[in-house]
C-alpha cells in the first residue's frame, strides 16, 4: 500500500477581526493618559503648598567630610582593638574556667588595656577559686574584683560579679 501524498497548504486563514483588542488598548492609553495627569497635578499643588507655608525643600548637600585628624583617630582606634593581645586573653579566660562560673559578658577596653569579665559563680568559694586561677593565668594580670552580689530572684541564688584585669601582651 502506497502512502497517500501530503498536502500542505501555507496559506493562512483570515484571522478574527482584532478590534477588542483595539478596544482595550485604548481604554488603556486612555486611563495611563489620565492617571500621568493627576500625578503631575499632585505633584504641582505639593510644590504649591511648601512654597506658601514656606518648607521649600532645602539644597541637597554632601554628606560632611570628617576632618583628616578625625579620621586618623578612628584609625588609630580600629588598630589598637586589632592589637590587643586576644589569644592570651582567651587563653587566659579558658585555662581558669570551671564547672561553677560562668562567663556572662566580656568587655576589652582597648585604650587602658583592661578587660572586664562579668560571670555568675555558685557559691562564694568558686568565685574567689575562679579569681585565683584568672590572676595565675598567663593572659591577664593584676585582677580586681570590682562589683559582686546575690542574686535573689533567682531559685539557686547565684553570686554575680564584676571583674577588672589588665590584659599582658601576647609572649
Amino acid at each position: 500500500m502506497k502512502p497517500r501524498a501530503l498536502e500542505l497548504d501555507y496559506l493562512v486563514p483570515p484571522r478574527r477581526a482584532p478590534w477588542p483588542g483595539v478596544v482595550v488598548l485604548a481604554a488603556s492609553l486612555g486611563l495611563a493618559a489620565w492617571l500621568g495627569d493627576m500625578y503631575m497635578e499632585a505633584g504641582s499643588e505639593l510644590a504649591r503648598l511648601e512654597t506658601a507655608a514656606g518648607l521649600a525643600r532645602p539644597e541637597r548637600r554632601a554628606a560632611p567630610v570628617a576632618p583628616k585628624e578625625e579620621e586618623i583617630r578612628r584609625a588609630e582606634a580600629v588598630v589598637k582593638s586589632l592589637t590587643l593581645p586576644w589569644a592570651g586573653l582567651i587563653r587566659a579566660i579558658e585555662q581558669a574556667a570551671t564547672r561553677e562560673v560562668a562567663i556572662l559578658q566580656l568587655e576589652p577596653n582597648a585604650d587602658t588595656r583592661i578587660v572586664r569579665l562579668t560571670a555568675e559563680a555558685k557559691s562564694r568559694e568558686a568565685m574567689f577559686d575562679y579569681l585565683r586561677r584568672l590572676g595565675n593565668a598567663g593572659g591577664v594580670g593584676e585582677v580586681h574584683l570590682v562589683h559582686h552580689q546575690i542574686l535573689k530572684e533567682e531559685p539557686q541564688r547565684p553570686l554575680q560579679f564584676s571583674v577588672h584585669a589588665s590584659m599582658r601582651p601576647s609572649q
